[in-house]
């Protein structure tokens, strides 16, 4: 079905907004898109009168686990971590996701359209991520790109994981050890013509060759740098996941030109790690100019949060067009698919919600939301046709 969405306050996350326009929508893709004054005639669209209601691009969580840490079953469902084994980068998002997890009802309710959903940080390296839109029943058919990224994991976590063991890693330097010893080992097997097959290895040669990058779970400063070091070491392409104490070393990140995809910041500080947690990081890190997306961490914060999320770092000082850009142009550019996603203009995916209100704000309602420019969310009190 074509659309066109007309009286609606849109936020476009490019370089001009509209107070009062309209959005044309044919093919699943954004057609048309301007001021109320230059309205195209609506023969052959279904019109839908927002009625100064705003419209967002689909929001993007560029670091969850949407669909592999499943909503309410506990064990049965937790498909996060391949924790016998700290070196993992076998392991396959696609091959663990559950599309018919709630949670993806749960986020097209919130207008969120595409996460990157993927392995946990158990493991130093621990598998590959899948970037997806939040539509569909099989998940071969909700592929942006899988694999995305390669998981790689610094700090407490595989520390914490494999102390209990009594197996390295146990510390900082062995979690280090096994990442550089995994990158070696790759290279001398990309040297090899006749080597005997090795999963492991084949999948961290698209690491090495840059054609997708490390996302890197790091807390802590020092952890932050390890990781930078490392990249920088085998020339990877990179990005910092969660970058807690990111905002007290965002001179050096900015300089170093690092992305990061900040977040949770929803959540306590249940670990030593979060010490220095706090929803202003940022908004600090951005004005220094690194370029910051926000995540939940999806279920450590419901993935219904992202655009509450990125309000909660308005309100600690973050430039409100900033934060908005940080859950839709900045994570689409991180993916590598700015070209399709992450904004509001034409030629692009027609992703995005129509929001009673502010979404940034705990009043915003989303009352529809579109994917591929077909309706996927109706709220129930929604009052245009």
């Amino acid at each position: 079905m074509n659309y066109l969405i007309k009286n609606a306050n849109i936020f476009t996350a490019a370089e001009t907004d509209f107070e009062t326009g309209y959005l044309q929508i044919k093919n699943g893709k954004i057609e048309a898109i301007g001021d109320m004054t230059q309205c195209p005639p609506a023969e052959g669209y279904t019109v839908l009168d927002a009625c100064g209601k705003n419209v967002y691009p689909g929001f993007i969580d560029a670091h969850c686990h949407l669909g592999i840490c499943e909503d309410s079953i506990g064990f049965e469902g937790e498909d996060c971590n391949e924790m016998t084994n700290p070196c993992t980068p076998q392991m396959r998002a696609i091959d663990a996701i559950n599309p018919c997890d709630r949670c993806f009802t749960d986020a097209l309710a919130a207008g969120v359209t595409a996460v990157v959903t993927g392995p946990g940080s158990g493991n130093p390296i621990g598998g590959q991520s899948a970037a997806i839109k939040t539509v569909g029943k099989c998940i071969d058919d909700m592929i942006l790109k899988a694999p995305l990224a390669m998981k790689m994991a610094f700090g407490e976590n595989p520390k914490t994981v494999y102390n209990e063991r009594k197996q390295t890693p146990m510390s900082r330097m062995g979690t280090a050890a096994i990442i550089r010893e995994a990158l070696e080992k790759t290279k001398r097997y990309m040297e090899k013509k006749d080597a005997d097959f090795d999963a492991k290895l084949e999948a961290l040669i698209p690491v090495l060759k840059g054609e997708i990058p490390i996302h890197t779970h790091a807390h802590r400063a020092d952890d932050i740098f390890t990781a930078v070091r490392i990249a920088k070491e085998y020339n990877l392409n990179y990005v910092l996941v969660h970058c807690t104490e990111g905002y007290l070393i965002a001179d050096e990140l900015a300089k170093a030109e690092s992305r990061i995809i900040s977040g949770p910041v929803l959540g306590d500080r249940c670990k030593p790690e979060l010490r220095n947690q706090t929803a202003a990081g940022p908004g600090i890190a951005a004005k220094a100019g690194v370029q910051v997306a926000i995540c939940t961490d999806h279920p450590v914060i419901p993935i219904q949060y992202l655009p509450i999320s990125a309000g909660l770092c308005v309100r600690e000082g973050m430039d409100y067009r900033a934060a908005l850009k940080a859950i839709t142009i900045v994570p689409a550019c991180h993916m590598g698919f700015d070209q399709r996603i992450g904004s509001l203009e034409v030629g692009k995916d027609a992703d995005f919600s129509i929001y009673s209100g502010d979404a940034l704000e705990m009043s915003g309602k989303c009352m529809a939301t579109f994917v591929n420019g077909e309706k996927v969310f109706e709220h129930v009190s929604c009052n245009f046709a």
